[in-house]
Order: structure tokens, then C-alpha cells, then sequence
């Protein structure tokens, strides 16, 4: 019955077979053999190309169906008891919380900005400075008692609240005001410059100033394109830093020329920082432009976030001549009641919530309402500002309310957004016949004229 053996006669004398039977017999079983192994192979991959189609269509669970049990056994004991039904509702719950999207973020626009044409010739009207007008002064050191000479020098000075309420009013009078040093012969209270950055600060007129402490953040230059010549020659643009950041900032190859300039900033460094919070310390700058710049009649600020790319001869002629204004702040572009803003800030863990919680308490107790937009004679259209782009004139009234707002910085948080709308209401409730001229602009505004960009530190 083999097929193999047809070459070979039964039962014969192989020594009567001839030599030819004999090699044709051996061959065909050769070839039998070999045909047998490639029929076993055909089927061998026959199946194993079918098994993998099924595997590849059905999955494993059809062949293997103990595979679910160890999985099912290796659940917590208090969800073994679990129903069938529940367990297919937080499946399904969560499958669906693994397809739900993200919600984007909302975008927000720039908006046109009728800037006049920076060929054109600027001209400051002649009716600008008709503001209110009084005599400020500064306290440029505390009188402490010999007896009290322990009490530690603050570079906001040590202000009472009779003082504090005091100051509020639109008069001739000293206030506090930063750069309040100790008793004499204690060290400085900090924010400390070399005299050849102040004499050139001295000299400046019109200023754009920023900061970065603590190298929280890059270098960004003005577009130099946008600028135009004039104001290269007559604006200062001053980036204020401490040792950390210049370090920083070099080993990124931005390094200050021999005249102390990169690009068109002139980079001043600070030492003896005032405070630890770095936020704090960049209040300075940012509120007092007037006592850093004594000469300058006009003042820009800008976060470090931001890039300039406009004129700033062309930012002074828009937000504060043509408006009749002497200070100008945008909005903020979300939130504008100081209830919602201390909502965001602690649920952000933006700042210590007992100290925003201390700040805001006091703040109602001094009469601070809820933001109404429905009311026709609301005092601002907002009182929470962006606060990353002011534009100043250093008018009396410009000066007194930037010292007002620095010191509720000083005394509390560094959240400067909880404390403006308090600010300007408790200075105009203060002073009905002398107004402070905020123009509050629309924060598209400030996006069309400066360029966003993320902290180095985003928080």
C-alpha cells in the first residue's frame, strides 16, 4: 500500500532484478519521500495562515476564554460584589470620559487702533496740562526713635494708617512712596543703582522701561523696524535686571554692548533687591516710573511678556493726548469684579489665600462694592485691569495714584489686580473735585500694539 514501494517486486530475488529496476525503484521512493514533506509543509502552512486570520479577525477571547478570569479574580474584594450592570455603567462612563474633549481655549483678538502716521509731525497740545495740581514729596527716611532702633528699615518705610488714609487726599503733602531708607547709619533698604545709570536715568524725558528679576523671563527686544528714528534718539528704553538675570541672559548671548546697551535696551542692573517676592520687586519699576525717571514727563510700561512694535511717540499720542488722559491701563479680558478675581487667584494658588483673604476683608470694610455692568455712572468700565501696558503722564494726580497703588502692594499682596479698582474708588471717593483722567481701554487694544508671548516661568 505505500506508494514507495512500487519500484520493488515482493517476494522476489533481488539478485535477479536487474541493475536498471534497481536505480529506477530508489529513485521513485526518493521522490515519494520528497513529496509527503511538501504536502506536510503545504498543510502545516495552510493552518497556521488560517489560525492567523482568525486571530487577526476575532481575537484571542474566542480561542482562549479563560484569559478574563485572573482579571476578574485580581479586583479589590469590596468590588467583587459589584453588578454586572453598574460595572458596564462606569465602563461606559469611563470610555466616555477618555473621548471627551478638551475645551479650548478662548482666543482673543487684537482690534484696530487708529495710530497716527508715523511720518506725521507730533505735537503735544497745548491744553494738556490743564490736570490738578499740587505738590507732592516723597519720605525719603523714617524719623524712628533711638529707643526703636531695633525696628528692621523697609524699603516701603514703615506707614501708619492715619497716614495711609491721609495720603489718599489730593493736597500738598509728604507720603510714602518707595525708596524709604532707615534710621541713619543702617544699610540700604534696597533697589540700589550705580550713579552712572542714574545720571543717564536722569536725563530721560520719555521712557520705556520693563524688568526681569530672578531670570524669570527672555529678553525680548522692541522691534526696531517699527520704531522710528526719532524716538531712537529721544526715548529711553530701559530694561530693568538683577545679577542673576544679566548672567542668565549671557550665557543666551545676549550680552550688553560697552555703552550698557542691547539692542535698544539700555540694561540697568539693580542690586540689593527689596523684597524677596521677585513679583513684588517688579512693582518698582512698574508704579514708580516717576521717582526712577525725575525728569521724564512721560513713561511706558511693559510686562516682559510683551514686545513692543509700535512707536511709543505714536502709543503716547494715541492713549493719552488724544484721549485727554493722564494715565491709561487696559481692562482685563475675562474678569472685571475684584469678587471674581479673588476666586481666580486662590483657585489658581496664585499668592497665600489667608493673606489675599486678610486684603480683601479690608478692602469691603473700606466700602469696596461688587462691580455692576449694568450701571450707567460705574466709575470705570472695569476694576480689574490687565496691568501689563501702562501708559503715563507724570502729572501730580498720575504720580499720587501710582504711589497709592504701590503702597496697597507693599502693605499686602503682590496681586496688584485686587488692589486697583479699591485704589482709584477710595481716591475719587476722597477727592470729588480733583479726578484722577484713567482712560481705561479695551484690552485688543494693547494686543495690537504689543506682541504676546509666555513667561520663561509660566504660572
Amino acid at each position: 500500500m505505500l506508494p514507495e514501494r512500487r519500484g520493488v517486486v515482493a517476494g522476489s530475488d533481488l539478485s535477479k532484478v536487474s541493475d536498471h529496476n534497481i536505480e529506477y525503484g530508489l529513485r521513485s521512493v526518493r521522490r515519494s519521500r520528497r513529496s509527503g514533506r511538501r504536502r506536510l509543509l503545504f498543510w502545516l502552512f495552510s493552518f497556521a495562515a488560517l489560525f492567523s486570520i482568525c486571530i487577526a479577525t476575532f481575537g484571542f477571547k474566542m480561542f482562549f476564554h479563560v484569559v478574563e478570569e485572573p482579571q476578574r479574580n485580581s479586583l479589590p474584594t469590596n468590588a467583587k460584589n459589584v453588578s454586572v450592570e453598574s460595572e458596564a455603567e462606569a465602563v461606559e462612563a469611563e470610555a466616555a470620559e477618555q473621548t471627551k474633549k478638551k475645551p479650548r481655549r478662548p482666543r482673543f483678538n487684537p482690534c484696530k487702533v487708529e495710530l497716527r502716521d508715523p511720518d506725521g509731525t507730533l505735537v503735544e497740545p497745548t491744553a494738556f496740562s490743564n490736570f490738578v495740581n499740587f505738590s507732592l514729596h516723597y519720605v525719603e527716611r523714617e524719623n524712628i526713635p533711638l529707643s526703636e532702633n531695633s525696628v528692621t528699615p523697609r524699603f516701603g518705610g514703615h506707614q501708619s494708617l492715619e497716614e495711609r488714609e491721609q495720603s489718599f487726599r489730593a493736597v500738598d503733602q509728604t507720603i510714602h512712596c518707595g525708596f524709604v531708607q532707615g534710621f541713619e547709619g543702617s544699610q540700604s533698604t534696597g533697589f540700589d543703582l550705580v550713579k552712572e545709570d542714574k545720571a543717564y536715568m536722569n536725563t530721560c524725558t520719555v521712557v520705556v522701561s520693563s524688568c526681569i528679576f530672578g531670570s524669570s523671563d527672555f529678553l525680548r527686544r522692541p522691534t526696531s523696524k517699527m520704531i522710528s528714528e526719532y524716538s531712537k534718539k529721544n526715548v529711553c528704553f530701559v530694561m530693568f535686571v538683577d545679577k542673576e538675570t544679566l548672567v542668565k541672559l549671557s550665557t543666551e548671548g545676549s550680552v550688553p554692548d560697552f555703552r550698557g546697551f542691547i539692542g535698544l535696551w539700555r540694561i540697568v542692573v539693580v542690586r540689593n533687591l527689596p523684597y524677596d517676592d521677585m513679583r513684588k520687586t517688579g512693582k518698582v519699576p512698574k508704579f514708580l516710573s516717576h521717582r526712577l525717571f525725575p525728569s521724564a514727563r512721560y513713561s511706558i510700561w511693559l510686562d516682559s511678556k510683551l514686545r513692543l512694535h509700535t512707536d511709543p511717540m505714536l502709543i503716547i499720542e494715541y492713549f493719552i493726548w488724544r484721549k485727554k488722559s493722564e494715565y491709561a491701563i487696559s481692562n482685563h479680558y475675562t474678569r472685571h469684579c475684584v469678587w471674581d478675581e479673588v476666586r481666580q487667584n486662590k483657585r489658581l494658588n496664585k499668592y497665600n489665600h489667608t493673606a489675599i483673604d486678610q486684603q480683601f476683608m479690608f478692602y469691603q470694610s473700606d466700602g469696596l462694592q461688587k462691580f455692576d455692568p449694568s450701571d450707567p455712572n460705574r466709575p470705570l468700565p472695569s476694576y480689574v485691569p490687565e496691568g501689563s501696558f501702562i501708559v503715563r503722564a507724570h502729572t501730580p494726580m498720575s504720580n499720587l495714584f501710582s504711589c497709592l497703588w504701590f503702597n496697597e502692594v507693599d502693605r499686602f499682596t503682590s496681586r496688584d489686580q485686587l488692589s486697583f479698582g479699591y485704589t482709584f474708588l477710595k481716591l475719587k471717593r476722597t477727592n470729588p473735585d480733583k479726578p484722577l483722567v484713567l482712560h481705561m481701554f479695551k484690552d485688543c487694544e494693547r494686543r495690537a500694539i504689543t506682541k504676546l508671548f509666555h513667561h520663561r516661568n509660566s504660572d
